[in-house]
């Protein structure tokens, strides 16, 4: 049955069909996470000595070398459940080594593995949250709006990751060391609560992932001939007001200070769709000239 032929009510059933499904799929990855951690195993590897890139190897000839591989498996353990590895090792790699991690009520600890696990349940049910979506709209597009998808479906999943990488190596741990910076100057010594770095941590990463999809979006919505890129131009001021909006939002202190640091990388962002559009639209115009010339 196509979607034209489908009623209101046939399009509603479906529609809660898939976000039972995609609710489901969050809430089995969030509960392995709660009960699951991640424990490490070794294996031999022997490679030949010209790709030798395998730490801790000991040659065994001139031609070889033997080294070990660590891999992880998932083990019952909700005590060190890889929520709590993943605390651990934000712990160990973000904070500055002068601040203190601390629990100030009994439970805090708790709530902040359940807010943990539910982003990793999230994160991974990503790609089929789009397939579900796209499972969904794709009836009712043009053929231009069903191009445009396919066209950016990948892209928005590695600027997701790739924002929350950026995030991770470079923003958050400037902001801490930016923040914490003014408690040094006045000798004060610092701690923060488990549940207020994890939900800085993690406001920051969903904030990159989201804001990095931004000119792919921009992209899409130009492709299906939605939008072009006099729009883009034109609104520049106005997506400057509503970025900043954005920043502010999703930063988790209040100082006006931290959300530039998301506002400026979406403003750069911005600009960079333009210039693809624009791109996007010449090489375009250069195809129907080619066209009416023939």
């Amino acid at each position: 049955m196509t979607s034209a032929e489908m009623s209101i009510a046939e399009h509603v059933d479906e529609l809660r069909r898939r976000l039972v499904r995609s609710f489901i799929i969050i809430a089995v990855i969030t509960v392995l996470s709660l009960s699951f951690g991640l424990k490490p195993f070794t294996i031999s590897v022997t490679l030949p000595f010209a790709v030798d890139f395998m730490p801790r190897l000991s040659h065994s000839s001139e031609n070889a070398s033997t080294g070990t591989l660590t891999l992880y498996y998932p083990s019952p353990d909700p005590f060190n459940n890889m929520a709590v590895q993943l605390t651990i090792f934000l712990k160990n790699t973000l904070l500055p080594s002068n601040v203190k991690l601390i629990q100030t009520a009994p439970g805090q600890a708790f709530f902040a593995q359940i807010h943990i696990s539910l982003l990793i349940g999230v994160i991974c049910s990503i790609p089929i949250l789009i397939r579900e979506i796209f499972a969904f709209v794709f009836p009712a597009l043009s053929t231009n709006t069903t191009k445009a998808i396919y066209k950016v479906t990948f892209p928005i999943i590695f600027l997701f990751i790739f924002g929350i990488i950026f995030s991770y190596i470079l923003v958050i741990p400037l902001t801490l060391n930016f923040l914490y910076k003014y408690g040094e100057s006045v000798g004060a010594e610092t701690f923060v609560t488990i549940s207020d770095f994890i939900t800085f941590a993690l406001q920051f990463m969903i904030g990159f992932g989201l804001a990095f999809q931004l000119p792919v979006i921009m992209y899409g919505l130009s492709f299906a001939g939605l939008l072009d890129s006099k729009f883009w131009s034109r609104n520049f001021r106005y997506a400057i007001v509503i970025i900043a909006i954005f920043g502010a939002l999703i930063t988790p202190d209040g100082s006006g200070v931290t959300m530039w640091f998301i506002a400026i990388p979406m403003i750069g962002l911005y600009a960079l769709g333009i210039i693809f559009i624009r791109r996007m639209e010449r090489r375009s115009s250069r195809v129907i000239i080619n066209r009416n010339n023939e």
